[in-house]
């Protein structure tokens, strides 16, 4: 259905959501599915033709769009039912997908709501939304993201998270890849997409224990986040820019949007404001002294301690930075307070239902399908 959807909005140059709706749904007629299934097809289509409108108007090449993954999304008529999920499959007919206990316990928390599922050939994944007070917050915390480690802290305190085994694991699996002799470049592919996925999945388990013990630190002691724009700092570390073949591997691998996705759904999961400084009000911060505001000096010999030449300060240049944030942010905060803390409360707008919700965190998963129940 999404491919007759993109069929026909190519052929009538349609990319808009309305107007795809108008011109393709009756010809989904002929597919014998729930009608709620061609509404989220439609919407998924109109996306991909978006993005093809987009990429035409910048000039760039495209092929003609075709969804390849299998997928079932919807967000009307499946509900929650004894221990497994019921979605309907035709008329009078519904399937029972079990759940396992830890998204069971998930979904029955106070003022959570399963908003739709994504159902593939071997996954299911649920977007939940939940209610959440505001944490009326007394300070800030600013969040300094490096290659190694996260640097947590304001003027108080600072908390170093050693994060050098992703740069390890990074590191095998680009050998490992790089060792493949097979004479066939399709299984190369299909290996070292494995391999990559694997890299993947444990640097970002290693990610979400250390972002979760930040959030539940910050909401302790109610400090909101205040996370650095570091946007574009793929374009320090390409060729010809004076780094070794290595180095710039090292730096383009490093996932430092991962690590602010996971702060941002946590904290607003559990309803703490998080702060977005601007490239403007994070320029200098791991460069300027926070007691005096003189530029600090480098040297050799103190491998990452940064002194100032003014107030004699000898500092660890990443604690530099997440003070200087926490400072920064502090003032943001303080000159805004009312509309971040209504940005603490989350919100979304389902693609199809078009009506607002909640904090919305997908990516609940369940187990494979089970025999079809009667409705």
């Amino acid at each position: 259905m999404v491919n007759e959807s993109i069929r026909i909005g190519i052929a009538n140059d349609a990319s808009s959501l309305r107007k795809l709706s108008l011109l393709s749904y009756n010809q989904l007629a002929q597919y014998d599915s729930p009608s709620c299934y061609k509404l989220c097809a439609i919407s998924r289509a109109s996306g991909i033709l978006a993005a093809r409108k987009k990429s035409l108007k910048r000039g760039f090449a495209t092929r003609t769009p075709y969804a390849v993954r299998q997928q079932l999304v919807s967000c009307y008529r499946f509900r929650v039912k004894n221990i497994g999920l019921e979605i309907p499959i035709a008329r009078g007919r519904h399937i029972s997908i079990p759940l396992t206990r830890h998204t069971l316990d998930i979904i029955s928390q106070p003022r959570v709501k399963v908003r739709s599922f994504t159902l593939t050939r071997n996954r299911l994944s649920l977007c939940i939304s939940r209610e959440v007070a505001p944490v009326e917050c007394v300070s800030t915390v600013g969040v300094d993201r490096n290659l190694r480690n996260l640097t947590v802290g304001n003027d108080q305190e600072t908390r170093h998270y050693d994060l050098s085994r992703t740069v390890r694991i990074a590191s095998t699996t680009m050998r490992m890849v790089a060792s493949f002799r097979r004479d066939d470049a399709r299984i190369r592919r299909i290996i070292a997409a494995k391999y990559g996925e694997r890299r993947t999945a444990r640097t970002g388990q290693l990610l979400h224990a250390t972002t979760k013990t930040i959030v539940a630190v910050a909401v302790q002691r109610r400090e909101a986040i205040v996370l650095e724009d570091i946007q574009g700092i793929r374009a320090l570390y390409r060729k010809g820019n004076g780094q070794t073949r290595n180095y710039r591997g090292r730096m383009n691998g490093w996932s430092f949007s991962e690590a602010q996705r996971q702060l941002e759904y946590k904290a607003r999961w559990a309803g703490l404001p998080v702060i977005h400084l601007s490239r403007r009000e994070t320029r200098g911060s791991s460069i300027v002294c926070p007691r005096c505001g003189e530029r600090l000096q480098s040297d050799t010999r103190l491998a990452r301690k940064l002194w100032c030449g003014k107030c004699r300060l000898v500092m660890d240049r990443d604690r530099v930075a997440a003070v200087n944030l926490a400072r920064r942010g502090r003032v943001r905060f303080a000159r805004s307070r009312p509309p971040i803390l209504l940005e603490a409360q989350g919100g979304a707008v389902e693609a199809v239902k078009g009506n607002p919700t909640p904090t919305v965190i997908p990516g609940v998963d369940a187990p494979k399908l089970t025999h079809p129940t009667k409705s």
